[in-house]
C-alpha cells in the first residue's frame, strides 16, 4: 500500500484517523500499532514475522542490558541478529551472484524477495538498542510502545529514519491541535504533489530514454534522461518524506526534516548535509563518531561511511560504486578544506565562486545518479560515455521527441521548486500583501493540487516509490 493510492487515502487513512480520534487515552497507541501492522502486512503478509522478530529482539536486548555484567555481549548479539536478517534478505543473493561471476562458480541463488522497508526499520530498531546501551534513553518496559516506535506506519517503509529519542515523550503523551492537524494535511498534499505531478512525470521521460538504450540517444537526450532522473528521485523521496511528516503530525508526532533543498548545495559535503538527513545523521552517530570521527583516522572513517551508504542503498555493484563516487569527492573536499586553512573555510566567496560550486556539485550528483539508476555498471558506463559524446548515439530519437509542452512545463517547475526562489517569493508576497491573502491563496492552490493528483492517480499513472526497494 502506497500513500499516493486511492485505497490509502480514501479507505485506510480515514479509518485510522476516525478510530484514533474516537478513542481516548492509551488505547490510541494500541489502535495505531494494530493499524500499522495491517499497513505493513497489506502487501506482504508472509513477511510480518520479520518485523515482529525485529521488535522482540530489540525490546529483549534493551531489557537484558539493564544487567551491566552482560550489557556488551547482549548489544553485540542484538546487532548481529538485526544485521543478519538484513544481510540474508537484502544481500545474500548478491553475494552468491558475485561469487559465481568472479570465481566462475555455479552456486544456487535462491532469489529471495526483499521485504519492503527492511533497511529502514532495521536501523530504527538498532538505534533504540544502541541508545539504551549508551544510556542516552531509558529502557522502555512496555513492549507495545517499542513496537509502536518501530512499526508506526507513516515512516515505516521509506523513512525518515526516526530515533527513539525524538519520539519517546510523544509515545507517552501527545496532543494534536487544529494547527498541527491542518499543517499535517498541508504537508501531506505538498508531498503528494511532488510525487504524483513532478516525480511521476519525470519518471515517464527518464524510463522511456533508458528503455530505448544509450545507443539510441543523442548527447542531448542522454543529458535529459539523467536530469529527469535527478529530479525524479528528489521529488519521489522528498515527496514521500513530506507525506510521512504530515501523517505523523496528524497523530501528534513531530518527525525531523529529511531534505533541505539539496540541489542548491555548493559542495558534495553540503549536499550530504541536505540529502536524506536521517540516514546521514544515523551513520554519523552510530558509525563515524564511534570509529573516531574528526579526532583520528578521519579519511578512513569517511571512506567507510560512504562505502556503507552505497551498500545500504542496494545489493548491486553500481550502488557500491555510487557510494564510493560520492565518498571520493567528500574526501577531496575534506583534504582541500584542511589544506586551505580555517580562514578560507569560513569565507563563502563571491557570486562566481558560489556559481562554480553549484555547477560542480550538480554535475557530480547528476553523474552519480546515473550509477544509481543504471541496471548495472556496464550500462552506467555506456550511458555516461554517451553523455560526454564519446560513444555515438542514434539519430532516431531527438530531444524534440521528448520535450512536449507538458514535459517542458514540469521540467521548469521541477527545477524551480528545487531552488530557494519559491520560498523567497512567498516571503516577499507575505510581507507586501499580508498573511491572510497568502494563506487563502495557498489553500486554494493546495485544494487544486490535491484534485489534480486524484485525477492522475485514478487515471492509473506510474506510481511506485523508488526508495521502497531499499
Amino acid at each position: 500500500m502506497v500513500f499516493s493510492s486511492t485505497i490509502f487515502m480514501f479507505m485506510f487513512l480515514p479509518i485510522v484517523l476516525g478510530g484514533y480520534y474516537a478513542l481516548r487515552g492509551p488505547v490510541r497507541n494500541y489502535w495505531l500499532l494494530g493499524m500499522s501492522l495491517v499497513f505493513f502486512a497489506w502487501s506482504q503478509p508472509k513477511y510480518l514475522w520479520i518485523i515482529l522478530v525485529n521488535i522482540a529482539v530489540n525490546y529483549l536486548a534493551a531489557m537484558l542490558m539493564q544487567n551491566q555484567a552482560i550489557k556488551k555481549p547482549i548489544l553485540l548479539c542484538c546487532i548481529l541478529i538485526n544485521l543478519g536478517l538484513l544481510f540474508y534478505f537484502k544481500y545474500f543473493d548478491f553475494v552468491l551472484e558475485s561469487v559465481n561471476s568472479l570465481l566462475n562458480r555455479h552456486l544456487l541463488v535462491p532469489e529471495i524477495i526483499l521485504p519492503i522497508g527492511i533497511s529502514f526499520f532495521t536501523f530504527q530498531g538498532m538505534s533504540y538498542s544502541i541508545d539504551v546501551y549508551r544510556g542516552t534513553v531509558p529502557v522502555q518496559k512496555n513492549p507495545f510502545k517499542v513496537a509502536l516506535y518501530i512499526v508506526l506506519f507513516p515512516q515505516l517503509i521509506a523513512g525518515p529514519i526516526v530515533r527513539y529519542t525524538d519520539v519517546v515523550r510523544e509515545i507517552d503523551t501527545r496532543t494534536v491541535g487544529l494547527e498541527d492537524f491542518t499543517y499535517g494535511i498541508q504537508r501531506f498534499v505538498v508531498g503528494l504533489g511532488k510525487k504524483v505531478i513532478l516525480a511521476n512525470s519525470m519518471a515517464s521521460v527518464c524510463d522511456t530514454i533508458w528503455a530505448r538504450g544509450a545507443g539510441n540517444s543523442t548527447v542531448a537526450v542522454a543529458w535529459l534522461g539523467s536530469i529527469a532522473y535527478t529530479l525524479q528521485i528528489f521529488y519521489d523521496f522528498s515527496g514521500y518524506s513530506d507525506m510521512a511528516i504530515g501523517l505523523g503530525r496528524m497523530f501528534g508526532f513531530h518527525f525531523n526534516e529529511n531534505f533541505r533543498l539539496p540541489y542548491i548545495s555548493k559542495s558534495i559535503s553540503e549536499f550530504w548535509r541536505r540529502w536524506h538527513i536521517s540516514l546521514n545523521t544515523w551513520f554519523r552517530d552510530y558509525v563515524y563518531i564511534p570509529l573516531g570521527g574528526n579526532r583520528k583516522h578521519v579519511y578512513r572513517n569517511l571512506a567507510i561511511v560512504f562505502l556503507l551508504t552505497g551498500i545500504w542503498h542496494g545489493a548491486a555493484w553500481n550502488f557500491i560504486f555510487w557510494g564510493i563516487w560520492n565518498g571520493l569527492f567528500i574526501l577531496a573536499e575534506r583534504y582541500h578544506g584542511n589544506s586551505a586553512g580555517k580562514k578560507d573555510q569560513k569565507e563563502k566567496g563571491g557570486f562566481l565562486k558560489q556559481s562554480v560550486g553549484l555547477l560542480y556539485t550538480l554535475f557530480v550528483v547528476n553523474a552519480g545518479w546515473v550509477l544509481f539508476r543504471a541496471p548495472d555498471l556496464k550500462a552506467a558506463g555506456r550511458y555516461i560515455l554517451n553523455m560526454i559524446g564519446i560513444t555515438r548515439g542514434g539519430s532516431g530519437f531527438t530531444l524534440e521527441s521528448y520535450l512536449d509542452p507538458w514535459t517542458l512545463l514540469i521540467l521548469f517547475l521541477s527545477i524551480l521548486f528545487a531552488s530557494s526562489i519559491p520560498s523567497r517569493v512567498g516571503e516577499s508576497i507575505e510581507k507586501k500583501w499580508g498573511g491572510r491573502l497568502v494563506l487563502s491563496g495557498k489553500y486554494l492552490l493546495l485544494i487544486g493540487m490535491f484534485l489534480f493528483c486524484m485525477m492522475r492517480i485514478v487515471a492509473g499513472t506510474y506510481n511506485p516509490f523508488i526508495y521502497f526497494q531499499f
